[in-house]
C-alpha cells in the first residue's frame, strides 16, 4: 500500500504553525477525497484512507509529536507490507525560503528531527519527501517561528504553498515521482498569483 505521511505536533496549540504544514497538506488530501479521519491507536496515529486507480493509498498523521514521527509511521508501513519507496513524507523545511517547494527521492534529514526519526526506524534515506519552505524569522529563533504564529501576508504564502504541495503530492501519485519533481520543484508562492479578495 502506498502511504503519505505528513509531518507535525498533535493538539489545538501547534494547528496553523509552519511545523505543521505536512498535517495541513494530508489534511487537504483528505478532504478532496472526500475520507473521513479515523485513530490508530496502536500505531499512535491519524490514518485516512483514499481510494486511487492503482490501489489504495493511507494518509498519515502521526501523534508521537515530531522528533518520534518514525515510531509510528514505520511500524504502519511494515503492517501494511509496504516497502520504503512506497512512502512519501510531507514536512517544513526552515532552510528553503518561505513559500516554495522541493521534492525529492531520497537524501539526508536536513537537521528535520522527524524526517530523521523516520530515516532511523526504517533504516534508509530512500523514499521521498515533499519539503515545503517556511523560512526563518530576522531574531534566528528557529523554535519560535515553527512553532509561532504568522502574521497575514507570510500565511497566505504558506496557504498556497500547502494547495500547490497537495497537487504536487496528487501528481507524484497518479504521474510518478519524475513527473511531480519535473513540475514543482522550484515552485515560488511569491510569484503565484495572490487569492482573489472574497
Amino acid at each position: 500500500m502506498k502511504m503519505i505521511a505528513g509531518l507535525g505536533n498533535p493538539g489545538k496549540a501547534y494547528v496553523n504553525t509552519p511545523h505543521n504544514v505536512g498535517f495541513d497538506v494530508v489534511d487537504l488530501l483528505a478532504e478532496r477525497a472526500e475520507a473521513g479521519w479515523k485513530n490508530s491507536s496502536g500505531f499512535r496515529a491519524r490514518v485516512a484512507r483514499v481510494a486511487c486507480a492503482d490501489g489504495p493509498l493511507l494518509l498519515v498523521k502521526p501523534q508521537t509529536f515530531m522528533n518520534l514521527s518514525g515510531t509510528s509511521v514505520a511500524p504502519l508501513l511494515r503492517y501494511y507490507g509496504g516497502l520504503p519507496t512506497d512512502l512519501t513524507v510531507i514536512l517544513d523545511d526552515a532552510d528553503l525560503p518561505l513559500g516554495t517547494l522541493r521534492i525529492r527521492a531520497s537524501g539526508g534529514s536536513g537537521g528535520h528531527r522527524g524526517l530523521a526519526s523516520i530515516i532511523e526506524a526504517l533504516g534508509t534515506e530512500g523514499f521521498p519527501r515533499v519539503r515545503l519552505g517556511v523560512g526563518r524569522n530576522a531574531h534566528g529563533d528557529l523554535v519560535g517561528h515553527v512553532l509561532g504564529r504568522l502574521d497575514d501576508e507570510r500565511m497566505r504564502l504558506i496557504r498556497a504553498t500547502i494547495e500547490t504541495a497537495a497537487d504536487a503530492v496528487q501528481c507524484l501519485t497518479e504521474n510518478g515521482l519524475n513527473e511531480a519533481m519535473n513540475r514543482y520543484n522550484g515552485w515560488r508562492a511569491e510569484e503565484a498569483p495572490a487569492d482573489d479578495p472574497k
